[in-house]
């Protein structure tokens, strides 16, 4: 997680994500390439670490079945995600070389993201709790995660409706009766990019 996101949203996906997930950790960065815990976890011939990106060569989770999800990730799979805004994502992942060498994981999104208030650069971007509630149902559908990610996003949905109530509320200080209510998308990225999975913004 960059720094900016761990002072500043402290209600962000990030840790909505963390605090629904019983073997999850949130660490703390920008270079990772001399961190103790990251390196730690990379250096344990036990593991098989991942990083969830987008990527050509990318193991599409959406089109594997379970003996090739369960061949390529192994018995102690570590799955690191990248939470920021977008352009601290991109930061991140180009300062950690060792982050770099990660075989990356992707799955093709279909969905538009519901994080309306907190604009994405793309309609189909997602954010973090939304990538990886994704990234568990498309696991569990292969046998390959037992938890029960039914009730995973209500936090986030909860978050999402209180924001557009207090928005949208005449008697809110933030409240325009000019404000266009139309949510468009960012284009601040390249267009036409196709990408599989993208992470929180």
């Amino acid at each position: 997680m960059h720094p900016k996101e761990y002072k500043k949203q402290k209600n962000g996906t990030g840790h909505m994500t963390h605090l629904q997930l019983e073997n999850a950790e949130i660490i703390v960065g920008v270079d990772f390439n001399k961190h103790q815990r990251v390196n730690e976890i990379l250096s344990d011939q036990n593991n098989a670490s991942f990083l969830l990106y987008p990527g050509k060569e990318s193991f599409n989770l959406s089109t594997s079945n379970s003996t090739e999800m369960n061949d390529f990730m192994g018995q102690h799979p570590y799955l690191f995600i990248l939470d920021g805004t977008w352009p601290c994502a991109r930061k991140m992942l180009k300062l950690s070389k060792n982050l770099q060498q990660l075989r990356r994981v992707s799955f093709d999104n279909t969905i538009k993201s519901k994080f309306i208030i907190k604009q994405q650069p793309e309609p189909l971007c997602l954010s973090t709790i939304e990538s990886v509630y994704t990234v568990i149902n498309l696991l569990k559908t292969n046998n390959l995660e037992n938890c029960d990610a039914s009730k995973f996003l209500v936090p986030f949905e909860k978050m999402i409706e209180y924001q557009l109530e207090y928005f949208l509320n005449p008697n809110s200080k933030n409240y325009s009766t000019t404000t266009n209510k139309e949510i468009i998308p960012k284009n601040q990225y390249k267009k036409n990019t196709q990408r599989s999975t993208i992470l929180e913004s």
